[in-house]
């Protein structure tokens, strides 16, 4: 009880040094002596305060403090040590309070790497984050208190949920905590350059760190999410089109936009008014999935809230937070006019633009296959799910000149560019059709789409892949980025293609063959831990090749909460995984046994991994030399 007490009067007094440090920022905005001192030595107590809290909180579940409520919520006495710290945020409150610990930490941040940059820029810059600092204190303490008591006290929890006892869940909110949060900075720093009328190259440079920090972590978040789900959900794929799966895509694509903008305004000056305006969507977008999460209203196995005031209250902030955002872009904002005379059709600027429409259109399919179905609900009290269906029918004949425009863009030169001595292009671009063709020319169905979009695919990937052999080649982190990219739409047309599953029930000892697969049904056992049993299936599968895998997928039957997971047995290879998992018919003897091939699901994490070190690489380059 005692740390629940210390981390509640914590979050009080960061809430107070919140207002104020904004009081005392606005009353001393033309100070700058007094703000240059004071100012990082708040931050930092602020900081100093909601890591106390943080900390109280960890403890308190490590020592299963059950007069917590969130503690007897969400752990239990035979949980192992490292779920209980996993705990503190793998829930509704505690996730907050790491939002929050995230926020304050990236003022902080940006306060010590920002001394050369003007006090006025720093200070409103602090004094918009802490506008979002100060929200999240208010909803933290008013609806979502993490230190809340509870008389009697109980002797034992609840327990989490078993799904999120993983360690890859374990470290991605974290991760996709530092990218949606990153985003927030992005936004504070925007408005404040724009309020002083700062936005210029120099500013750019500065702020492309801070997207890059972002970006980083968000697709390693989303990265580490479809791992998780691959593995422990069952779905036996990468991505689903859950609906908090979409609420991460859609930052990431504004993001990924604002990236590039950010380094056409760094070369030319220009797209000031897409920087301001993807720089507000980003954080908006990372906002509004904090609501739809928080608020309960998508059906999804990642939601864990179901109250309509934590909603209403996210809502009612993100819709302020827009307002002062679009207030400040209208009455401020001074487009560079004058820069308008050097735009031609055929440079690097342009396409990234255009690409940039193509991203905003996926941004915008992603945003109605999600919403769509809350607002059918409302309106109608018609229940529908929008599946992959929706999202392939509408994204992939446009994925296909984006591609292609992908390819060609970094073979253009800023300003005014020309083809003329690039026919190599043309070469590659016959290749590609070719290998394509090749390869899906067993196929009978939907043979046109799939030529055209692998030959695209196959196009970015092999004029990426000469880049690196090319003697001319400069831009290092662009292309790793890039060929990751292409690698990525590769092996997800590969997956697509060969991937095939079979579904039936088993009893033991009973065998399942057709011509390409024998599954053999060998024998069950049984294991027992601190807190859940198993009843694992050994199975034998043998391929036309007569190649044989022992698969062991398993059943977990936890004490608290009394769930029960099937976890799945994965063999990888460099070119696809054996994927089995098992279920208990009810009433039977039966066991429903799916085992699907799934080829290139090593390259999809890979090719991830891929893009975010080609940002990484940007992240610790020295800047070029003017």
């Amino acid at each position: 009880m005692l740390f629940s007490v210390i981390g509640n009067y914590s979050l009080l007094l960061g809430l107070f040094f919140g207002l104020f440090l904004f009081y005392f920022s606005a009353i001393n905005f033309r100070n700058s002596k007094v703000l240059d001192t004071k100012i990082l030595s708040f931050t930092f107590l602020q900081f100093f305060l909601v890591v106390i809290s943080f900390l109280c909180l960890v403890l308190s579940f490590v020592i299963s403090d059950f007069s917590n409520e969130t503690v007897f919520n969400n752990s239990h006495t035979t949980k192992p040590i490292f779920y209980k710290i996993a705990g503190t945020w793998g829930n509704h409150e505690g996730s907050l309070l790491l939002w929050l610990l995230v926020l304050t930490l990236f003022i902080l941040i940006f306060l010590i790497r920002t001394k050369n940059q003007p006090v006025k820029y720093r200070v409103l810059t602090l004094v918009f984050q802490q506008i979002i600092i100060i929200g999240f204190f208010i909803f933290l303490i008013k609806t979502s208190n993490p230190f809340n008591h509870i008389y009697p006290i109980p002797t034992e929890g609840l327990g989490l949920n078993p799904i999120l006892q993983d360690p890859a869940l374990a470290i991605h909110p974290p991760i996709l905590y530092l990218g949606y949060v990153g985003s927030s900075i992005i936004f504070s720093s925007v408005l404040a350059a724009t309020t002083l009328n700062i936005i210029s190259k120099k500013w750019a440079s500065h702020i492309k760190k801070w997207v890059l920090s972002s970006w980083i972590f968000l697709t390693l978040g989303i990265l580490l999410g479809s791992v998780w789900a691959y593995y422990e959900l069952g779905w036996g794929g990468f991505w689903f089109w859950d609906p908090v799966e979409n609420v991460s895509l859609m930052p990431w694509l504004a993001l990924t936009s604002l990236l590039h903008c950010i380094l056409v305004l760094e070369k030319k000056l220009i797209l000031t008014s897409w920087v301001i305006i993807l720089s507000i969507s980003t954080f908006a977008l990372s906002m509004s999935g904090t609501f739809l999460v928080r608020s309960g209203i998508l059906n999804s196995v990642h939601t864990f809230a179901n109250d309509p005031e934590r909603g209403l209250f996210i809502l009612i902030f993100l819709f302020s937070l827009i307002f002062i955002s679009l207030f400040i872009f209208f009455f401020f904002h001074k487009p560079k006019i004058n820069n308008s005379s050097s735009f031609f059709w055929l440079s690097k600027e342009t396409v990234i633009i255009i690409n940039n429409w193509f991203m905003m259109y996926f941004l915008s399919v992603v945003l109605i296959g999600t919403i769509y179905p809350i607002f059918l609900d409302v309106l109608s009290s018609q229940k529908i799910s929008v599946g992959p269906p929706f999202y392939h029918k509408l994204i992939i004949p446009f994925l296909i000149p984006f591609l292609l425009i992908m390819a060609i863009g970094p073979k253009l030169k800023w300003i005014k560019s020309n083809l003329e001595d690039k026919i190599y292009l043309i070469i590659i671009l016959i290749i590609s059709i070719l290998l394509s063709f090749l390869i899906v020319n067993n196929f009978g169905s939907n043979f046109l789409i799939n030529t055209i979009l692998i030959s695209s695919a196959f196009y970015l990937f092999l004029i990426t892949l000469r880049d690196f052999f090319n003697k001319k080649f400069k831009n290092l982190a662009q292309n790793i980025a890039h060929f990751g990219f292409s690698l990525l739409i590769l092996s997800i047309l590969f997956n697509s293609l060969f991937s095939s599953e079979i579904i039936t029930n088993l009893k033991v000892g009973q065998t399942f063959e057709n011509t390409k697969v024998k599954i053999i049904f060998e024998s069950i056992s049984q294991k027992e831990v601190k807190n859940f049993k198993s009843i694992i299936g050994n199975f034998i599968v043998q391929d036309s090749k007569g190649k044989i895998e022992n698969l062991s997928p398993e059943l977990r039957i936890y004490n608290q909460p009394n769930i029960t997971t099937s976890e799945a047995d994965i063999k990888t290879t460099l070119l696809s995984d054996k994927f089995m998992v098992i279920n208990i018919v009810q009433n039977q003897e039966f066991f429903n046994v799916r085992y699907q091939v799934k080829p290139f699901m090593l390259w999809i994490w890979i090719s991830v991994i891929l893009i975010s070190f080609g940002g990484l690489i940007s992240f610790l380059k020295k800047e070029y030399e003017k």
